[in-house]
């Protein structure tokens, strides 16, 4: 045998043998997207809170499989707490004043980057499964996609109308399963390419929230344990808005997104997801039959987080843990070690860049965040101390005012740029989070922690101004353009 044959053949066995260890040139790529989230929804961090846990019953060993099998990042955020100005900046990797979409109105623009153009440029065969929620009346296939299938707005529970690839077909079923099984027919077919498929999920938003028959009544038994700081909306320096508000829309006495009964609501929300845990046990069974397991970068995530009762809210939009804070799942064995737990605060805006960067096509123009692909490979030192938070005053759902905070590993500070015309209600806030975690005790008005919030309000306007984000360069939702922010 020539000698060089000999050497590539030695090569290519030594290859072969290391098995998934060796990263492939450009993996397939999974993305699992749901909606209103919260980061603590998962079995493993019920088990991790320990005695401070809601509901510690709560099992997702599927979900758990994936940060037992990779990596979970237990400090991931959104930049913006509201489903499409979030799904626009986990797409594009930008803040929301620059991608402007700003509200849950308003489509991604057509000429806006994002990280399945960038990977359709690249020569992957993409597709995207399941809701969209950018754009309410129009369900069309968006660019970057080879595949579609959506529909308009919210979707049901059960039997929604979709558009797939032009037709549109109700399709009958669960919500869940219906679109598990037309990811898994899609993983099945012949594919030429390396392939990109994000599989957007309904559950657990409301509408009202909809457990599938077999969750419906599975945690009836259950003690449902309300948040230790539900009352934190009253006392402790709060700003007036919260107790203000609290009666009303987002309030536990509130309709509760279709649901009447706290201990109803919450069971009904982790139905939902339950289900959502059944569909990541398919998915993975289809990629482990089909060989592609270890050659798929799987990432789950969710939009936003979402208050349970907790400050005497059901909604997301706050700047507060519950709002912002992300489940974030990686496996993909050559990058994600098996168990690993970053704690390195990372952010919607960093997927695009990552996937982009993992998969070896061109970065993104101008995009706010940056790839956690080194992060995965142990490498922390330079990354980011502190990011900043926005979001914008909607007429429609006047229940939160203007939002600009930020925050570092131990710090928040929030304030509240005027938005509603009621400057009086808007007390800065700053928290301790490493003694305070609920954000129950307000310290912004303590002089003893008057330096540390001059710190961080002038932290806020420099990440700001290094984003563009300043408000001459702050686009307004169409509903306040005649209330000015005034940052």
């Amino acid at each position: 045998m020539h000698r060089l044959s000999f050497v590539a053949t030695v090569l290519a066995s030594i290859l072969t043998a290391a098995g998934p260890a060796v990263a492939a040139e450009r993996p397939n790529v999974l993305v699992i997207l749901t909606d209103d989230m919260r980061w603590d929804a998962l079995g493993v961090v019920q088990k991790e809170q320990g005695k401070a846990a809601l509901f510690p019953w709560f099992k997702t060993p599927n979900l758990d499989r994936l940060a037992n099998e990779g990596v979970r990042f237990s400090n991931a955020f959104c930049t913006t707490s509201l489903c499409s100005p979030s799904r626009a900046s986990f797409l594009s990797g930008q803040y929301a004043h620059r991608h402007k979409v700003l509200n849950n109105f308003t489509d991604y623009p057509n000429d806006l980057p994002s990280y399945p153009k960038g990977l359709q440029a690249a020569g992957y065969e993409t597709a995207y499964i399941g809701k969209w929620h950018m754009g309410e009346d129009d369900d069309r296939k968006r660019p970057g996609f080879d595949y579609w299938m959506s529909h308009k707005g919210q979707g049901n529970y059960f039997d929604t109308e979709f558009n797939i690839d032009g037709t549109r077909k109700v399709v009958k079923g669960y919500y869940t399963t219906v679109v598990t099984d037309a990811a898994v027919e899609w993983i099945k077919k012949k594919h030429d390419k390396p392939w990109m498929l994000v599989l957007g999920h309904k559950a657990p938003h409301g509408g009202p929230i909809t457990p599938e028959p077999k969750y419906e009544k599975a945690f009836d038994a259950e003690t449902i344990t309300k948040p230790a700081n539900a009352e934190a909306y009253k006392g402790g320096g709060k700003p007036k808005w919260l107790e203000e508000q609290y009666p009303t829309w987002h309030g536990l006495g509130g309709p509760l997104y279709g649901q009447k009964d706290y201990g109803k609501f919450v069971r009904a929300y982790l139905g939902t997801i339950a289900s959502v845990d059944d569909s990541v046990g398919h998915l993975y069974q289809t990629l482990k039959d089909a060989g592609q397991l270890d050659n798929t970068l799987i990432v789950f995530t969710t939009d936003n987080g979402f208050a349970i009762g907790e400050h005497g809210r059901v909604d997301k939009r706050t700047a507060y843990e519950e709002s912002q804070r992300l489940p974030l799942l990686v496996r993909y064995p050559p990058l994600a070690k098996a168990g690993t737990v970053v704690k390195e605060m990372v952010l919607s805006l960093d997927l695009a860049p990552t996937l982009l960067d993992v998969c070896g096509a061109k970065p993104l123009p101008n995009a706010d965040g940056r790839s956690w692909k080194p992060l995965l490979e142990g490498k922390a030192e330079g990354w980011r101390s502190a990011f900043f938070y926005q979001y914008n005053y909607e007429a429609q759902f006047p229940y939160t005012p203007n939002v600009r905070a930020v925050r570092t590993p131990d710090w928040k500070y929030i304030r509240y740029p005027h938005g509603d015309g009621k400057p009086d209600r808007h007390t800065a806030e700053l928290y301790d989070l490493k003694a305070d975690p609920l954000e129950t005790k307000n310290l912004a008005a303590e002089p003893a922690h008057a330096a540390r919030g001059k710190e961080l309000a002038e932290l806020l306007d420099k990440l700001m101004k290094e984003h563009d984000a300043l408000p001459d360069k702050m686009p307004l939702d169409e509903g306040i353009k005649n209330v000015l922010p005034k940052f």
